[in-house]
């Protein structure tokens, strides 16, 4: 098994990509193929003293910037990490590719080079969400700014099988985030979307507003992707400012330093569950292959769990699990 990194992808450069990989070493057993320039990487693996039969490297001569436009570069920049990713994916000479680099441009790459399953309409974005007692997932987390009934729909199939085979969910409650739980509630966009959703087999429990979200009161949070990734970066500024305010907080006399060194493990375990590089990146779901978006401000740590959930979806099977459900379903709608 290979996962390979789109070194030239991310805000922080290819030196955190790269001990991302190094680190995830001893956490998965694949082995990890290293994707840009040439100079860049045989620099950075020397000056860390990197021999590790399992990493690989494959070279290439330009970079997809956060400023190109997603199409125009992926057609046009052939020798890109993010091309030559996708190309090397398509031709099965590796398992999985995780990049950093410019969303619109990975989904435009997943589209145009890679394709989708078929019978999906659209990709969605599926990103490990935190909520009290459990880890759910929030979708789309930012493929789609505008979806159709169909493609929320697809989602939540999608997404539901990826909850129970990676997250371990049974049976995956989805939830339609709205402005109301009322089943009128909405744009008539989501007045149809929750009748759709209300006569499919995915366990559809209605309308959730945002608070209910972070509450747990749905596994999976459906969403269109502008809205999913308000969401999401929302979720991270209050995460940290909360963060912040506590660190302020307990710092401020002698009694609340004390009180911090006796509550320092759950404080820990609080910023540990609220920091996204724990959970590395998110599935394009519905794609051909194995295709993770990592945050575009990752960091090491961020990587190597991005390389440990890249694995993971990989063993589970979901894009097969994805495969059978679409053909299933559309066998007996030709039956029907």
């Amino acid at each position: 098994m290979i996962i390979a990194l789109d070194v030239m992808g991310g805000d922080k450069g290819p030196r955190e990509m790269i001990q991302g990989a190094l680190s995830a070493l001893d956490k998965v057993s694949a082995e990890i193929m290293l994707i840009g320039d040439r100079r860049t990487i045989d620099g950075i693996l020397k000056e860390y003293g990197a021999g590790n039969p399992r990493i690989k490297c494959t070279y290439t001569s330009q970079v997809i910037e956060n400023e190109d436009k997603p199409v125009q570069a992926i057609k046009s920049k052939r020798d890109s990490s993010m091309v030559v990713g996708f190309d090397l994916l398509k031709k099965k000479e590796i398992d999985a590719f995780i990049s950093a680099g410019n969303t619109g441009a990975l989904l435009a790459g997943g589209l145009l080079r890679l394709g989708r399953i078929r019978g999906i309409d659209r990709p969605s974005l599926a990103t490990v969400y935190p909520m009290t007692g459990k880890m759910g997932i929030l979708t789309d987390a930012g493929a789609n700014a505008e979806v159709k009934p169909r493609n929320y729909l697809e989602f939540a199939m999608m997404s539901s099988l990826y909850a129970q085979r990676v997250l371990g969910i049974r049976d995956p409650k989805v939830g339609l985030v709205n402005i109301g739980v009322e089943k009128n509630k909405g744009t008539p966009l989501l007045v149809e979307t929750y009748e759709l959703l209300e006569a499919s087999d995915v366990n559809f429990i209605g309308n959730i507003e945002g608070r209910d979200i972070p509450l747990g009161v749905a596994d999976i949070a459906l969403a269109d992707g502008f809205t999913g990734n308000v969401i999401l970066k929302v979720t991270e500024g209050v995460a940290k400012s909360i963060t912040d305010h506590l660190k302020t907080m307990f710092m401020k006399n002698p009694a609340t330093r004390l009180a911090a060194l006796l509550v320092r493990g759950g404080l820990g375990d609080f910023k540990k569950t609220m920091d996204y590089t724990e959970y590395g990146g998110a599935p394009l779901l519905g794609l051909k292959g194995a295709v993770v978006k990592a945050h575009g401000s990752s960091n090491q740590k961020a990587i190597m769990n991005a390389l440990v959930y890249a694995q993971k979806y990989l063993d589970s099977g979901v894009i097969e699990a994805i495969e059978a459900y679409v053909k299933k379903r559309s066998e007996a709608a030709d039956e029907a």
